[in-house]
């Protein structure tokens, strides 16, 4: 999924941005509450978090210009 965040339009990336921090938090809880399925994706999480946080910085800096969708 790394490539295809260069591929979206904003509002594509603010849904996915709410859908991706809404499922960190449910991950930390179900790591403190219980044993996690697979412990790897809080860190896929939080890296794909800060990318779609640094594609959106770098668009209201103006160096990337957002695709149209």
């Amino acid at each position: 999924m790394k490539g295809k965040f260069d591929e979206m339009g904003i509002e594509e990336l603010n849904r996915i941005l709410r859908e991706s921090k809404e499922e960190l938090r449910k991950e930390r809880f179900k790591a403190v509450t219980s044993k996690l399925d697979n412990p790897q994706k809080i860190k896929q999480l939080k890296r794909n978090i800060a990318r779609i946080l640094t594609l959106k910085n770098e668009y209201k800096l103006g160096i990337r210009t957002p695709k149209r969708t």
